[in-house]
């Protein structure tokens, strides 16, 4: 589909001249109204591009993740487009995120990638994907993996957004990756003021960020321990109604989208954080709670999150149940240091992680001006 000898058009890219600042172009994906970790992510990246003196712009196409036999045609969009020039002044570098912005043709691609399309993966078993056990889907299935296969290994170079990420890419394709993690958003504004009497969850509310096992959770432990959750969904209205079931209208609170300011103030106020997705590529949130010196109680299958978070070390692991979750919180409770040690353990393992050395790891194909076999 996408031909034998997709980059041979693009035979070399020279190094960018020295009286212009090298251009940059990001290729990521967006679903229209939706917005999250992946897109603050984007802003980020581009952000810190900016402000090392590169010329940056970000390309965005839609999505149709929902209809396998779309996305076919999503891909072939990306396929067709020739970014090596704008107004005739070379793009010097592309950096492709979310499948599938990384088929893009490019004589210096670089692929950091934050999941593939997990749906026709580590998902394809499980309730979360749209492809069904048919012939048309298997037929879209395996062609898309042949596609995701060939664009990332045109790129110079391939990273993954973590440990978690660069394994399922090893596993399903047998394609090495290299972990590269970067900073949350806000970093350098997290703080920490107390340790409050409420568990904080900030999570899209979707099925796979679990916030309804937080819930079921709190209906077992031993102590009164509320919860705060953040965030928009639309698991919202079922989740709203499960703690009005429940009987914990008096310690659940919905605080919905907050704004940066507000988020950073609920980190800095809460007891611990509850962060449990099932398998996660990488998790701001944890993160987050460390840089906020709270420790963070999570799940043994929730993937990236594990990359930071250790039982008793740096936080809670607990069985993917209510029961264990219970257990879990009620444990934290019982610490006199509301959780700090293991705080500051996680912070240690965060702390180091920088723009400087990500984007320095990025753009160092610009410095390797023939194009890849």
């Amino acid at each position: 589909m996408i031909g034998n000898n997709p980059t041979s058009i693009y035979l070399k890219q020279p190094a960018p001249p020295a009286d212009r600042p090298p251009r940059i172009l990001i290729c990521t994906v967006k679903i229209p109204f939706i917005s999250g970790g992946a897109e603050r992510h984007i802003q980020s990246l581009a952000r810190e591009l900016l402000n090392r003196s590169y010329e940056v712009d970000v390309i965005e196409l839609p999505l149709k993740w929902d209809a396998p036999r779309q996305i076919i045609h999503d891909v072939l969009a990306w396929r067709l487009l020739d970014l090596t020039y704008s107004y005739g002044v070379p793009i010097d570098l592309l950096i492709g995120m979310k499948f599938p912005a990384y088929v893009v043709r490019h004589p210096r691609k670089v692929a950091w990638v934050l999941h593939q399309h997990r749906q026709m993966y580590d998902m394809l078993t499980t309730p979360y994907t749209d492809f069904r056990d048919n012939v048309d889907d298997d037929d879209v299935r395996n062609n898309l993996y042949r596609i995701d296969s060939r664009a990332l290994l045109e790129c110079r170079q391939r990273f993954a957004n973590s440990i978690n990420v660069a394994a399922r890419m090893k596993r399903y394709l047998d394609i090495d990756s290299e972990p590269l993690y970067h900073p949350p958003p806000l970093t350098g504004r997290y703080r920490c003021d107390e340790y409050g009497d409420f568990v904080l969850s900030v999570a899209r509310l979707e099925l796979n960020k679990r916030v309804d096992l937080l819930i079921e959770a709190l209906a077992e432990t031993a102590s009164p321990i509320r919860a705060v959750i953040v965030g928009g969904g639309p698991q919202e209205r079922s989740l709203r109604e499960m703690v009005s079931e429940k009987r914990l209208t008096d310690r659940v609170t919905f605080a919905g989208r907050v704004s940066d300011d507000d988020l950073i103030d609920l980190y800095a106020r809460c007891g611990a954080v509850y962060y449990a997705p099932i398998d996660e590529d990488y998790g701001y949130v944890t993160l987050e709670a460390f840089l906020s010196g709270k420790s963070v109680i999570t799940a043994r299958d929730s993937g990236g999150v594990l990359e930071f978070v250790s039982q008793a070390d740096s936080g809670f692991v607990a069985e993917p149940d209510s029961g264990s979750m219970a257990a879990a919180i009620d444990a934290w409770v019982r610490l006199e240091d509301h959780g700090r040690q293991f705080a500051l353990k996680g912070c240690e393992k965060v702390r180091q992680i920088s723009w400087d050395y990500v984007i320095s790891r990025l753009t160092e194909s610009l410095r390797q001006p023939e194009s890849p076999a």
